[in-house]
């Protein structure tokens, strides 16, 4: 990373800056100046450039930089707003602010279906919706074995695939969480009213049951 980009991001975002995240998010004004302490101490833990990388990421959500799992991945996929490997301070408020609790439901709503959108084709195949259920399992360190991944893969699909194509588009996603708040209930991060400097997890699912993934 050259010296201009890292001498950009040792310093706090100017307050119109702030002002602007603050207006286009649900955070306030001091909510956003204390996210960049958060900020800060996330994108200094190993690179120290002020630039969070997918490594520092990954030890603030799950306190390991090598573990390597696809749920991590695709949370720090979303983050990455431009697609150039590394989360500024812009984008990190700006995908946080999905988790504030008087955000919108149906921008979570959005948010959960690109996470299960692997291949970003605009529909949850079923293949993709398996490898996340494995995923968010394998984080979780609960253990099922095929026949129940698949039970929960068949439940979800005779759910939520109105049409029977063999895929979830956005609509049939958005009715399908709304007839199961549960499948939401994480993505709503009651402390990001008061924040502090501990990170949040994001641990979206933690249950099995018949209308969780």
């Amino acid at each position: 990373m050259g010296c201009a980009s890292s001498k950009q991001f040792k310093q706090a975002p100017r307050h119109e800056d702030a002002a602007i995240l603050a207006r286009e998010t649900t955070f306030s004004l001091n909510e956003v100046e204390a996210l960049y302490e958060l900020f800060k101490k996330i994108s200094y833990s190993i690179i120290k450039d002020g630039l969070i990388h997918k490594e520092e990421f990954q030890l603030a959500l799950f306190r390991n930089s090598n573990r390597k799992n696809l749920f991590a991945d695709r949370i720090f996929d979303l983050f990455d707003l431009k697609r150039n490997g590394v989360i500024e301070f812009e984008e990190f408020v700006r995908s946080l602010h999905i988790f504030h609790p008087d955000t919108p439901i149906a921008e979570k709503i959005a948010f959960a279906f690109r996470l299960y959108d692997l291949r970003g084709t605009g529909s949850i195949e079923r293949e993709e919706l398996k490898e996340m259920v494995l995923a968010i399992l394998n984080e979780s360190e609960l253990l099922l074995s095929d026949e129940a991944v698949e039970q929960i893969v068949d439940q979800t699909f005779q759910q939520a695939d109105l049409n029977s194509d063999g895929r979830i588009d956005p609509d049939e996603w958005k009715e399908f969480a709304s007839k199961n708040p549960a499948l939401l209930k994480n993505m709503t991060l009651p402390y990001l009213k008061d924040i502090t400097m501990s990170f949040p997890s994001f641990v979206l699912y933690s249950g099995t049951g018949d209308e969780e993934l």
